[in-house]
C-alpha cells in the first residue's frame, strides 16, 4: 500500500486528490490524504464578483467533507508546518481544536499544492489586516472589501467624490489579471448606479505595459491575418473607454491612510491619494520548514528565494536565456523524487515578462501566474506520475507552461444580459521562441481574442463547471 499526502486543497490540491484517488481505484489498497486548515473549496476567480457585492461568497464554495467522504479520501484539518523529506513525514498544526498538539502525518509521497503566502509585509501599510487597503484573495479578503466597496458608495450616492486605486501592492507580485478584472467590475457597477463620473479610477501595475499579465503579454491575428493585435492593444483601448488613469512599471513602498507611495523604473516617486484600493500583494512560499534526519535546514536547496518548492527545471539562466525547454514538466523534485510540487506551489525557472528595476534597487517584474486551468493541469500531471512510480513505471506525464495553452475568460461585467468578458486562449502560455520563431515563441494560429457579451456567459459557466468538477459529482473526469 503507498500513502499519498497532498498539502493543500485549492484549485491544485484537490485536483490532484480526485485524479490521483480515481486513478488508484481496484489497484490496491493505496491511501491518498489531503492536508489543509480549511474545510471549503472556494473558486477564487468568482471573488472579483464577490469584492463587489454582487456574489455570495458562499456561491463559490462548497465543502470539502462529504467529498472526501464519497471518494474515500482522508482528511487532516490543519497547517503544515514541517516536512521531513528523509523520514517521509509532515509536522501538522491541527485547526480543529485549541491547544491540540501537532501530529505526524507519514507518507510514501507528497504533493506540495499549498497555493502562497499573502506577503502584505512586504509592503509596508499594505492588506485588510493592519494596512489601509482592501484584497478579493481570499473569502474573507472579498467580503470584507465587498463592505468597503459598499460604503464608499453610500458616500458617493450622497454626492461626494472618490480617488479609487486598483492593482499590484509591490514590484514582484502576480495576478495582474484578477485586479485588471476587478477595476471592470468598479468601473461597470459604478456607471450601472450612475456614480461613474464622481470617481477618479487608476491603476497601477508592475507590467512593463498593459495587458502584459505576467506572461509577456500575447499578440494575435485579425482580419484574415493582416494586422497584429496585441493585449496591449485590447487593454489600451479599454482603459481608455473606461476613462482609467494609468501607471506601470511601478512599485508600491508603503501605503498610508491618505496615500499610496510608488517609485516606477524612470526614478519618479510619486504619491497617489485615494479613498478606496484594492492592491495585489506579493505572493511567497508557504512558511513550511523543510528539515532532513538531523534536524539541517534543507530551505537552501528545496526552496527558492521566494520559499517554492524547486521541481524539474532549469535554474539560475539569466531572463534573455530563459526559454520553453526551461520550464518544469513533470512537477517532480530533482533530490526526493517522491515530492512534487503544483499550482503556485512550484518555483518557476525565472520571470516569463522582462525584470525591471527602480534606480533605488526595487525589483519591478511581474511573477508569472501558475493558477486556474494550469494549476490544474500541472496537479494532474503530479497525481498520474505518481501512480507510474506506485506501479514501477517511469513517470510518463508532463505539463509545461511552455506545451500547454493558456485559456482566460477576463470579466469584465458579470451581467449575463448586459455583460462582457474577454476570451483568451493562447499557445503555449510562456514562450517557446526556439520552436515557434515565427510567432515570437507562440503559435500564432493557436492564439485568440475575442469580447462582448458571450465572454460574461462562458465566465458564468465555468464558475460553475469548475465547481462541480472540482466537488468530483458524476462524469468529472470527463470534463477538461
Amino acid at each position: 500500500m503507498a500513502k499519498t499526502v497532498i498539502l493543500g486543497a485549492g484549485f491544485a490540491g484537490q485536483y490532484a486528490a480526485i485524479v490521483l484517488k480515481d486513478a488508484l481505484k481496484g489497484k490496491g489498497n493505496h491511501e491518498v490524504v489531503v492536508v489543509c486548515p480549511v474545510t471549503k473549496f472556494t473558486f477564487i476567480p468568482s471573488l472579483i464578483w464577490v469584492g463587489v457585492g454582487q456574489m455570495d461568497v458562499k456561491k463559490t464554495q462548497f465543502d470539502l467533507l462529504p467529498v472526501y467522504k464519497r471518494e474515500g479520501i482522508s482528511f487532516v484539518h490543519g497547517l503544515a508546518t514541517e516536512i521531513h523529506p528523509d523520514e517521509r513525514y509532515v509536522i501538522v498544526e491541527p485547526k480543529d481544536g485549541a491547544g491540540k498538539d501537532p501530529v505526524r502525518v507519514d507518507y510514501d509521497y507528497l504533493i506540495n499544492a499549498t497555493g502562497p503566502h499573502l506577503n502584505f509585509a512586504a509592503t509596508p501599510g499594505l492588506g485588510p489586516d493592519g494596512g489601509y487597503t482592501q484584497s478579493i484573495c481570499t473569502p474573507d479578503h472579498a467580503e470584507h472589501t465587498a463592505k468597503k466597496y459598499l460604503e464608499l458608495v453610500k458616500k458617493l450616492e450622497k454626492g461626494e467624490r472618490a480617488s479609487v486605486v486598483v492593482g499590484t501592492g509591490h514590484g514582484t507580485c502576480t495576478c495582474q489579471g484578477a485586479a485588471f478584472e476587478f477595476i471592470a467590475q468598479i468601473h461597470n457597477d459604478l456607471k450601472d448606479r450612475g456614480l461613474r463620473n464622481q470617481v477618479d479610477l487608476k491603476w497601477i501595475s508592475n507590467e512593463p505595459q498593459l495587458g502584459d499579465f505576467g506572461i509577456d503579454g500575447f499578440e494575435t491575428k485579425m482580419m484574415m491575418g493582416s494586422i497584429l493585435f496585441t493585449a496591449n492593444d485590447m487593454a489600451e483601448a479599454l482603459y481608455t473607454e473606461y476613462n482609467i488613469q494609468v501607471q506601470l512599471r511601478s512599485h508600491v513602498s508603503s501605503v498610508d491612510e491618505k496615500f499610496i507611495h510608488t517609485e516606477d523604473v524612470e526614478g519618479n516617486i510619486n504619491k497617489i491619494p485615494y479613498d478606496f484600493a484594492m492592491l495585489i500583494p506579493q505572493f511567497k512560499g508557504k512558511a513550511i520548514r523543510y528539515l532532513d534526519k538531523d534536524g539541517n535546514d534543507l530551505a537552501g536547496k528545496l526552496l527558492n528565494p521566494a520559499g517554492f518548492m524547486k521541481v524539474d527545471a532549469v535554474y539560475g539562466k539569466p531572463y534573455p536565456e530563459l526559454d520553453g525547454p526551461d520550464w518544469p514538466k513533470t512537477y517532480q523534485n530533482p533530490l526526493y523524487k517522491n515530492m512534487f510540487a503544483v499550482g503556485i506551489a512550484f518555483a518557476p525557472p525565472g520571470p516569463a515578462s522582462k525584470p525591471m528595476s527602480t534606480p533605488s534597487g526595487a525589483v519591478v517584474c511581474p511573477a508569472p501566474p501558475r493558477t486556474g486551468y494550469t494549476a490544474e493541469l500541472t496537479a494532474k500531471a503530479a497525481a498520474l506520475n505518481i501512480v507510474d512510480m506506485i506501479e514501477g513505471r517511469e513517470i510518463s506525464h508532463t505539463a509545461s507552461m511552455a506545451e500547454t495553452p493558456g485559456m482566460c475568460i477576463a470579466s469584465l461585467k458579470g451581467s449575463i444580459t448586459s455583460g462582457s468578458g474577454c476570451t483568451i486562449g493562447i499557445y503555449p502560455i510562456v514562450r517557446d521562441r526556439k520552436r515557434y520563431p515565427e510567432g515570437n515563441g507562440r503559435d500564432m494560429n493557436a492564439t485568440t481574442l475575442d469580447m462582448g457579451l458571450a465572454g460574461a456567459w462562458i465566465k458564468k459557466g465555468l464558475h460553475h463547471a469548475f465547481l462541480y468538477k472540482l466537488s468530483a459529482k458524476p462524469m468529472w473526469k470527463y470534463m477538461p
